[in-house]
């Protein structure tokens, strides 16, 4: 579920550098993170991550408007260390992965907020269910890597989903329902 909004946040950013029309990037799996914090009976916070997630970034760094982004994460990749509970959150009971393989997240709106941030607004759809969300992002750098020698955007993004929302109502209160989303990410240009 939250791996879904970190590629979100590769759309959200700005930054000084020109260019004329968007530029088409895709998510490098190698260089992200989709981590999710989330209250386990008001002891402790659980820390999670998706392992798996793809995605594509058209970036406009002189209209940020006019960039889009798409992400695709396979929920079964879900990651907590903790064996036994990683199968309980691919079971019905959280993410139902056997039926809903796939957490996507399709940009419907970016506002620039500052010289290298945004907000990033999309449509999340999670165990059959689509919601609105919206995720504050900032851009980080852009230019040729020194580790793939080739053309990379990064960004950060930070927001919070209600589970219950999308239908996941297992534990709940117990288990929070605001779940904290910290995406990091680099796409590569396509």
């Amino acid at each position: 579920m939250k791996t879904v909004l970190f590629a979100a946040v590769l759309l959200a950013s700005v930054s000084s550098v020109a260019q004329a029309a968007p530029v088409a990037y895709k998510l490098d799996p190698s260089h992200m993170s989709v981590a999710f914090i989330v209250n386990h009976l008001g002891f402790s916070n659980v820390i999670g991550r998706f392992n798996a997630a793809a995605g594509e970034v058209s970036f406009d760094k002189d209209a940020v408007q006019n960039s889009a982004l798409k992400v695709t994460i396979d929920a079964a990749s879900v990651d907590t260390a903790h064996a036994k509970r990683d199968e309980h959150l691919r079971s019905p009971d959280f993410f139902n992965a056997k039926e809903f393989p796939q957490i996507t997240f399709k940009s419907t709106k970016i506002e620039k907020t500052g010289d290298k941030t945004g907000k990033l607004h999309g449509d999340l759809t999670m165990l059959g269910t689509t919601k609105p969300v919206v995720l504050d992002v900032t851009f980080n750098k852009d230019g040729v890597s020194a580790a793939s020698k080739l053309e990379t955007v990064g960004f950060s993004a930070r927001g919070t989903v209600k589970r219950t929302d999308f239908g996941m109502k297992y534990g709940a209160p117990n288990i929070g329902d605001e779940i904290q989303l910290l995406i990091e990410a680099e796409a590569v240009k396509s």
